[in-house]
This record gives structure tokens, sequence and C-alpha cells, in this order.
């Protein structure tokens, strides 16, 4: 198990949790049948099979499955014996008012009931006890930094230091030149491993070098905080504020607690937990359906592309995916010639690149048809920002404050910015940052329902359009 698996992995393991809860309470109720010489009917399979699924809706409603690093876990037994109680307490009444319940065991159904219980936080407890150990060892730890020698940086560093199973190693500090907040002679009562200036935070970040940052500096350092931030929205590093400051313009907040230090994350991402396996759903699903639908129509483009011009059917282009991630993305090849180089050529209109059928097939975005594959590997989504050509986002990256937090979530085949006009070229830096500005927009109120609501504009006006060509 390598440095950073379990996180790497947390949907996939997620979703084993849901599944071993489900099978947990399923064998559970089978055992107590067989304890007390009772047959496995019908009924009671349906019975375990309903609490199964409704143990896992109400565990959702109360985010049982999200990473309890930093909490207790007396918080986690609460949470999970609520979801269990609460279920059981929707279970009875509605057998006594349905008049359903006089046909099973009160004595299997009370074992049952808390066997379970006991089980579901026993297991718990096991797993915690397991990564708390794996993670002091070194496994499944992300890498910190923190900007700002202050008190409260200093704090949170021995927070994280005595929680060595929380995963998160300190590399150490780097100063802020002018902070007032930063008094060298913290540095001689406790010595600590400085890393450089803002700057070099900045360009670790940007290097993969570190995965979280904790900003700590005092709410009366509004401007240097801002400037901090500003700097780090060009990476896709986690940023996180130590409480007690002045921060506007937030991608995804969420408070956690390290000990006795609070954090506000606010460059995060909003689709973890289940919200990431709802939207994976929609993608499988929507694209699954779509290319069985359009592949005969894939198949006459194919065709049509090959008998009008040279060169392959499906073009690959190099993007950047999901945290900033290389990918590469399929498309009707729909000119002689891309723009794909360190150089940024966009297509113009009339540009004598296009070939007479891809004119036709960018008009009405058929180009893009090959991306519901891409969708189905996992690098794509069929909502999200439009990916840009690598020499787009190296250019616009220096130009349009908060470009790369567009790469907190997967690129799209639609989007909201598309869906609002601001598709096709970018020749001024206005309409790029207006895109930009849609895409956080978009992150920002991400909902299952926001993307439907997409998805239904993209059919009914987003397929063509004057700009594009």
């Amino acid at each position: 198990m390598g440095q950073g698996w379990i996180r790497s992995h947390q949907s996939s393991l997620a979703a084993v949790y849901r599944l071993l809860d489900g099978a947990l309470i399923l064998g559970v109720l089978f055992a107590c049948l067989a304890i007390f010489g009772h047959s496995i009917t019908s009924d009671w399979f349906l019975l375990g099979l309903i609490a199964a699924v409704g143990f896992a809706l109400f565990a959702e409603s109360v985010d049982l499955y999200r990473s309890w690093r930093a909490d207790t876990y007396l918080q986690m037994v609460a949470y999970t014996a609520f979801a269990w109680c609460v279920l059981c307490a929707v279970l009875l009444l509605v057998g006594y008012f349905s008049k359903t319940s006089v046909g099973y065991s009160r004595l299997v159904i009370g074992t049952w009931a808390s066997s379970t219980l006991v089980l579901l936080c026993a297991w718990r407890f096991g797993l915690r006890q397991l990564l708390f150990f794996l993670r002091s060892q070194g496994y499944n730890s992300r890498s910190a930094a923190i900007i700002g020698v202050t008190e409260s940086g200093l704090r949170l560093a021995r927070n994280l230091s005595r929680e060595p199973q929380l995963g998160i190693r300190v590399q150490g500090f780097y100063q802020v030149a002018g902070s007032d907040a930063c008094n060298q002679s913290m540095l001689e009562l406790e010595p600590v491993n400085l890393l450089g200036s803002v700057e070099d935070a900045v360009a670790a970040a940007r290097a993969g070098e570190v995965d979280l940052i904790y900003i700590a500096l005092p709410m009366r350092e509004e401007e240097q905080i801002a400037r901090i931030l500003q700097a780090l929205a060009d990476t896709t590093a986690t940023v996180q504020l130590i409480t007690d400051m002045f921060v506007t313009n937030l991608l995804h907040t969420r408070w956690r607690n390290v000990g006795d230090s609070s954090l506000l994350s606010v460059y995060d991402t909003p689709i973890e937990g289940l919200n990431s396996w709802l939207k994976r759903l929609e993608d499988v699903v929507l694209s699954s359906v779509i290319l069985v639908m359009i592949s005969p129509l894939m198949l006459i483009i194919a065709a049509a592309i090959k008998l009008t011009s040279p060169g392959p059917v499906i073009f690959k282009q190099h993007r950047y995916g999901l945290d900033g991630r290389a990918i590469k993305v399929w498309k009707f090849r729909s000119m002689t010639a891309q723009d794909n180089g360190d150089k940024v050529v966009q297509a113009k209109k009339g540009d004598a690149r296009i070939t007479p059928i891809g004119a036709f097939l960018r008009r009405t975005s058929l180009d893009e048809l090959p991306q519901f594959f891409n969708v189905l590997q996992g690098r794509m989504s069929i909502v999200g920002p439009r990916p840009h050509a690598v020499a787009h986002n190296e250019e616009y990256r220096r130009l349009v404050d908060g470009y790369m937090l567009r790469h907190k979530v997967k690129p799209g085949i639609t989007g909201w910015a598309q869906v609002n006009g601001w598709r096709g070229e970018t020749d001024t830096l206005e309409k790029m940052s207006k895109r930009v500005e849609h895409d956080l927009h978009y992150i920002r109120h991400w909902s299952l329902w926001l993307d439907i609501r997409i998805v239904l504009m993209t059919i009914f006006k987003g397929f063509t359009g004057k700009n594009a060509y």
C-alpha cells in the first residue's frame, strides 16, 4: 500500500464500506434466524434487504461515509447509532401501522437490531484502528505546509505532530514577507523547518510537492491573505485557512477540526463521498444510453470524415483533467491540422484548416461525440468545465484569477458556461474571464439537479450556436 493510495481510492473504498454494511445487516439477520430455528423466507429476506438499503440512505443523510480522520470514535459511533436507530424506528412504525409486523418473531427482531448496532460500531472501530496504525507508519499520508510562522500555525503543527494517525505530515513553514504576525522571536523559542517564501510555497504546490497548504495569518492581514489565495488559485493544492481570518470568493467551504485548531477549507471540491458516486452514476448511465442512441450517427460521421479528407477519424488532444492531471480527449477530426502545440492557434471563422465536413461538425458540436467514451473511461464528465488546450491553460492561468480552480472537478462535454453563451473562440481576455466565471459558479453551486438542468439546456439550445465554428 503506497503513500496516498487510500486517499486516491477514497470513493471506491466508500462503496466497499456501503457493501460491507449491507452484507453485515443481512448476515446478522440470517445468523439470528438460524440461531432461533427460523428459516430464511422471502419475507425475512425482503426485510433484510430493505434494512440494508434504508441504512445506506440514512447513513448518507448524516454523512457517515466521509473521512473521519480528524473526528473522535465517539462521534462516529453516535452517527452510526443514530442512522441505525432511526431506521429501526421507521421499520417498526411502518410494520405496526401496516399490520405486517405480526408475521415476524420479536425475539429475532430484537436480537438482530441490537447485535447489528454493536457490530456496525465494532467493525468501524477495527477499521479506524487499522487506518490509524497505517498512517502512523507513514502510509496513506498527505504532505502539508504552513504559510505564516505565527502562534496559530505553530499550534496547528504541534497538534498534527501529536496525532500521527491523521496521516498529515507537515514539511515545514513558509515565511510571509512584511507580516507583523510572523515574529522572529517565535523561531528562537520554537525552531521550525523554514522552507522559504510564499513564492516558494506556490512553486511547491504547482510542482505537486505539497498536497495541503494551511494559511496561518490573522484577520487583520486581509490583503496579505488575499494575495496568497490569488497565487494559490493557480495550483490544485487543497488550501485551508486557520480560523480568525478574512477571506472572500471561496470555491467550496468545509469546516474541519484538528485538535483545538479549527480549519476552513476554501479551495476544495464539492464532488466527493456520495456526491462523487451520484455524479459517476449519472455519467455512466447517461453516456451509455447516449452512445447506444448515437452509434449509427457516429458511424456515418466516421465514414464521411474518412471519405472527404486524409488522416485519422479520431483526433486525440492533450488536455488537463481533474486536479490538473494530463488526459487525452477524443474528438472527430474536423481540421487538416490541429492547434495542440506550444503556440495557441484557435479555430476561427473561415479557418482554412477546417475541412468541409469539419465545419458542419464543429458548428453542431458533433465533433465532440467521441468524448462520451472519455466519460465512460472516467477522464471526463457529462457536465463540467470544458477542457482547454494545454497551451491555453499555460497562457490564461497567468491572466485570469482562479483559472486553475476549474480543475477541482472533471472537465465536461457541456457546462454552465456553454449553455449561457460562452462557447466557441475565446479571442479576448474578457471572453475567457466570463467562461471561467461561469465555470467557478458551477463548482460553487454544484448539485445533481444543476447537472440535469444543464443537460436539458444543452439539448434545447446548446448543440448549435453562432460562436461555434
